[in-house]
């Protein structure tokens, strides 16, 4: 398996770290590099950037505020929001934005950026640093159907549940992650980093522009929010699968929920549940996330407790690695 992962990263110019785990037995392998300029190699230690993989920590901090009765799915967003983002339809509530099932327009539409190396922001990154400050570019988008009728990936919605999570509790976003999911699981290289603040063993997000190898600084939001932006390890991947089953975030029965399936995606050949895509058939829960300079992919089954992750600091090359792992079946 390994001479062919080799070529497989090697036709796709992979930068990043493999690791998978099956039957008690750990494969992890790291490429390229993880500082172009200074031509620091990545190590399976680096740590990543996972873009949308975010969203489960997000959905999780939420679930948590629901276990301890902070909030409920039925908790409409009107509620904490107060008069801000008035497009929002008021029957939008926290079940809805988890499922992707709220209809509200979204600041970061995928369905219409269709080139993540050519999107840019529409306020100056720096401005991003504290949740509050995304209410500038949550706002504006009209509803795109009525709530609850219909699934629609949306970036936004997860930035509006941050918000609510923030409020609700009264901890600021990025702390109530580390206190209500990073802690539990022991994922002791998972944060939320400054882009201009990265700090040793961590890989800088690449994307290609006119011709060369460019940073994303100037891409993504300096600290990311609710749809994106936390750092993490291979390893941490596996022990937050491990904990997230064990019932160690979230009570045994908010798992159950956030991975029943709430919506069916056939184009996609996929189910989603709360914060989890799950496979069109089988028990198989997965974890993506897609930005400039960053590509995320991992697969668990529950069953078995196999897990494949795949972390990759360019925008694209962690696919063709996952569907090769996708391809090794038991």
């Amino acid at each position: 398996m390994e001479d062919e992962l080799d070529e497989v990263a090697r036709t796709a110019n992979f930068s990043g770290v493999v690791r998978v785990e099956q039957d008690g037995a750990v494969f992890e392998k790291a490429y390229g590099l993880a500082h172009r300029g200074y031509n620091i190699a990545n190590t399976v230690g680096t740590r990543f950037a996972i873009a949308s993989g975010c969203k489960a920590f997000t959905a999780l901090a939420v679930v948590s505020l629901i276990d301890d009765g902070t909030l409920s799915y039925d908790t409409k967003a009107r509620e904490l929001l107060g008069d801000d983002l008035p497009l929002i339809d008021d029957e939008v509530t926290v079940r809805h934005l988890l499922a992707h099932r709220s209809g509200i327009g979204d600041y970061f539409d995928e369905e219409v950026i269709t080139d993540i190396n050519e999107y840019v922001l529409p306020v100056p990154v720096q401005n991003l640093l504290h949740i509050e400050q995304y209410l500038a570019i949550l706002d504006g988008y009209p509803q795109k159907f009525p709530p609850g009728t219909g699934f629609a990936y949306n970036n936004g919605g997860y930035v509006v549940l941050s918000l609510i999570a923030e409020r609700a509790s009264g901890v600021p976003y990025h702390d109530l992650v580390r206190q209500r999911v990073c802690e539990p699981a022991g994922l002791a290289g998972t944060e939320f980093l400054r882009s201009d603040s990265l700090g040793e063993g961590t890989a800088i997000g690449y994307l290609p522009i006119d011709g060369e190898w460019r940073t994303n600084v100037f891409h993504l939001p300096i600290r990311g929010g609710g749809d994106g932006g936390i750092y993490t390890t291979a390893a941490d991947v596996s022990a937050f699968w491990r904990a997230f089953f064990a019932g160690r975030i979230v009570s045994e029965q908010q798992v159950a929920e956030m991975v029943r399936p709430h919506s069916e995606i056939p184009e996609d050949k996929l189910r989603y549940g709360l914060g989890f895509w799950l496979h069109e058939s089988t028990s198989e829960v997965q974890v993506v996330g897609w930005d400039a300079g960053v590509s995320f992919k991992t697969v668990h089954q529950p069953e078995t407790g196999i897990t494949r992750t795949v972390l990759g600091n360019t925008s694209d090359g962690v696919w063709p690695v996952a569907r090769f792992l996708n391809g090794i079946r038991r």
